[in-house]
């Protein structure tokens, strides 16, 4: 059993209300389909697993559900919350853009928010420096330079904070970070997942030279397409989308009818190009379009895993786990890892 986001590799937390699942605070089910989705609490996104006894934790979901007295419902959807803190979201029949707002409401509306409020802390800093610099009366043009100090701080703070990896077909991880979010093109391809991706990794520090190699550029094709397409999409819409823009999403999605049919009408445009008439710049698309993308490239991943390729939850569950492992290794020191290994080995019973 997993419990790590296959998102942002952050922890799903627990709970200790659902025996057969304790995994999660929030969980989402369909019990008419049998599907079972774990939310992140952090990322809002849901992760559908890929267990084969889920059908006795949706049946304890279903029981709990019916058994707690607050509870909030439209015709089609319902929001439970358990005494013990669990939040049960029973799924019915909805129609699709019923269930988005549901699903994909919370997830952009949380990004939202937080880009507002450290946009709202940028300006706060940057009127505050600069009425520090003016309070002791520096030139005009040093007071102005100095009070956008703060600005360009938290700017880069914030482009260091938003990352996004993957795990790679070549047993590396990528780790991106927001310079992609104007660096990134998608091109059509006549694999099985239909697209490849080129995307930006940044400028690397040459080993012990102390010197910037030059940026680096790669394509990802088959399912590393696919994986890179998710990481990326968050990055890029990392300032999520109010309700409003939310419903025009999924309006394009349904105006195609599917989501696959929807990708592959975004992705056969020779449209979105830059100055120098390349297309397939996922950053020029409108910010509907951009939403829609992500909705339609994880509806897409669910359905090809609901129709008989389960393994590829699997192996997404087993690759949230090691990266969230390899994210750990790179914050803490040697040797605090080598004392946890060390005394955790040395806990369990003989």
């Amino acid at each position: 059993m997993y419990t790590t986001c296959m998102f942002c590799n952050k922890s799903l937390q627990t709970n200790e209300v659902v025996e057969e699942f304790p995994v999660g605070r929030r969980l989402a089910f369909d019990a008419a389909k049998g599907r079972l989705w774990v939310v992140c609490r952090r990322c809002e996104r849901w992760n559908l697993t890929p267990l084969e006894e889920r059908w006795e934790a949706v049946e304890t979901c279903e029981r709990l559900f019916r058994d707690t007295g607050l509870r909030t419902s439209s015709e089609n959807i319902g929001l439970a919350r358990h005494p013990e803190g669990l939040e049960l979201v029973r799924i019915g029949k909805p129609l699709r853009p019923e269930f988005a707002a549901w699903r994909y409401g919370d997830q952009f509306g949380r990004r939202r928010r937080q880009h507002i409020i450290t946009w709202s802390a940028v300006g706060i800093a940057w009127a505050g420096g600069v009425a520090f610099t003016s309070s002791i009366a520096l030139g005009g043009f040093f007071a102005g330079f100095v009070g956008m100090l703060p600005q360009g701080l938290i700017q880069v703070w914030n482009n260091s904070k938003q990352t996004a990896r993957f795990a790679h077909s070549d047993g590396k991880v990528r780790t991106l970070t927001q310079a992609v979010r104007e660096a990134t093109r998608v091109a059509p391809n006549d694999d099985e997942v239909g697209f490849r991706v080129e995307t930006h990794l940044g400028k690397h520090l040459k080993p012990g030279s102390g010197r910037f190699l030059a940026d680096k550029r790669e394509w990802y094709e088959g399912e590393d397409a696919r994986r890179a397409m998710n990481a990326v999409l968050r990055l890029i819409n990392f300032s999520g989308g109010g309700t409003e823009q939310v419903k025009r999403a999924v309006s394009q999605i349904e105006s195609r009818k599917h989501p696959a049919a929807f990708m592959d009408d975004v992705l056969g445009q020779s449209a979105y190009r830059n100055s120098q008439g390349v297309p397939g710049w996922i950053h020029r698309m409108p910010k509907p379009t951009r939403l829609a993308l992500e909705m339609a490239v994880h509806e897409e991943d669910e359905r090809r895993a609901l129709e008989g390729e389960l393994w590829r939850l699997e192996q997404a569950w087993k690759d949230a786990e090691e990266i969230a492992a390899i994210a750990d290794d790179l914050v803490l020191p040697k040797e605090v890892s080598r004392f946890m290994a060390r005394h955790s080995s040395s806990d369990k019973p003989s």
